[in-house]
């Protein structure tokens, strides 16, 4: 086989040099449509979550792409390994993010912006997720059944005198588990054992629903007591598409437990990068824009969810539900006793 070894000709230098410019043309292109875009996996409601992301392309160029689901985002990522597209999860309640945690599928970032605007209590210590908003597990009352004041402590919902006065929905719910192990973390085992089988007892039916069919039961009579996260009683008392939803909300009263001790349980909605990002500052940059107070303030409007970034003040509607102290527990230890909680609620027929 013969090889040529003679220079190239002043055409050969010209059409690799054209070669050249065409690769780097190319390069760039490639690098900026990378540059400009991430890739989120979402448990949260579209209605939820596209207004903050619509509000972070105008303000950086970047498009979010995204992938909403009820489930299976953990079981997607952990198939798809390190060619996943995914950029970022963003997901409600710790323990469906502590999942991630535990399959090693979250990578730690550095942000001084993250630390600043997320109270430490709120964010993983090894720096892989961070809390972007709060919702408070209050106990929701009838306002002519249960007189102001008879309770005044979640432990109270274990008194006898409360027998067929309350609903739930299934303990085994991430909700409940995580209030049982605020409980428990609080209490110790057998104490929150003790309260969880006094709430089994005073049920007024079988734990069922979701949080907004408690309301409903108890406008209908079927009980006097329920345990709900704040945001629900929100977005029933604006409900336009379910009116009936509004006299749901008009029936009960808020009650934030624990004020004169360790203060109500708080739960979050949060996220974090996913190990096998392509685009991780881009991933980061929407990570710290929803701590930002742009994003801060929709939770609040739009979410009547609470802010975590602590210069925040809230919007109208939440002020007018009552300032309360809450239970600064660092969330993670939530996850940590979650498998415990859930033994409980085995035991007692939560």
């Amino acid at each position: 086989m013969k090889i040529n070894l003679s220079p190239p000709t002043k055409k050969g230098y010209m059409n690799i040099f054209k070669k050249i410019i065409v690769l780097s043309i190319l390069s760039v292109i490639s690098f900026n449509a990378l540059a400009k875009e991430v890739n989120v996996y979402s448990y949260r409601q579209p209605i939820l979550i596209d207004p903050f992301f619509d509000e972070f392309t105008k303000l950086t160029g970047i498009k979010v792409n995204v992938l909403h689901a009820k489930k299976g985002l953990l079981e997607r990522v952990l198939a798809e390994g390190s060619d996943t597209p995914a950029d970022l999860v963003l997901t409600v309640d710790i323990a469906r993010l502590n999942q991630f945690v535990e399959n090693d599928l979250l990578q730690s970032v550095d942000s001084n912006i993250l630390k600043m605007n997320i109270p430490e209590h709120l964010r993983d210590s090894k720096n892989r997720w961070f809390a972007l908003s709060k919702r408070a597990r209050i106990v929701a009352v009838s306002k002519d059944r249960v007189p102001d004041g008879s309770i005044m402590r979640i432990e109270d919902l274990s008194d006898s005198k409360w027998k067929g006065k309350i609903c739930t929905r299934p303990g085994s719910h991430d909700y409940n588990r995580s209030l049982l192990a605020s409980i428990i973390a609080a209490n110790g085992e057998t104490a929150a054992e003790e309260w969880a089988a006094g709430v089994v007892s005073n049920l007024a039916r079988k734990p069922e629903g979701n949080d907004r069919a408690q309301a409903k039961a108890i406008y209908e009579g079927v009980c006097d007591i329920a345990v709900m996260n704040t945001y629900y009683f929100g977005k029933m008392k604006f409900n336009e598409k379910n009116p009936e939803q509004k006299d749901w909300a008009s029936e009960i009263r808020l009650v934030f437990t624990n004020q004169n001790d360790r203060g109500n349980h708080i739960n979050i909605a949060g996220g974090g990068v996913i190990k096998y990002s392509k685009n991780t500052e881009n991933a980061l940059a929407l990570l710290e824009f929803l701590t930002q107070p742009k994003a801060q303030a929709l939770y609040s409007s739009m979410n009547y969810e609470y802010p975590v970034n602590p210069d925040m003040k809230l919007s109208d509607e939440l002020k007018s539900w009552g300032e309360f102290k809450e239970d600064t527990l660092p969330v993670e230890k939530l996850a940590e006793l979650a498998p415990l909680a859930q033994k409980i609620i085995d035991r007692v027929g939560w």
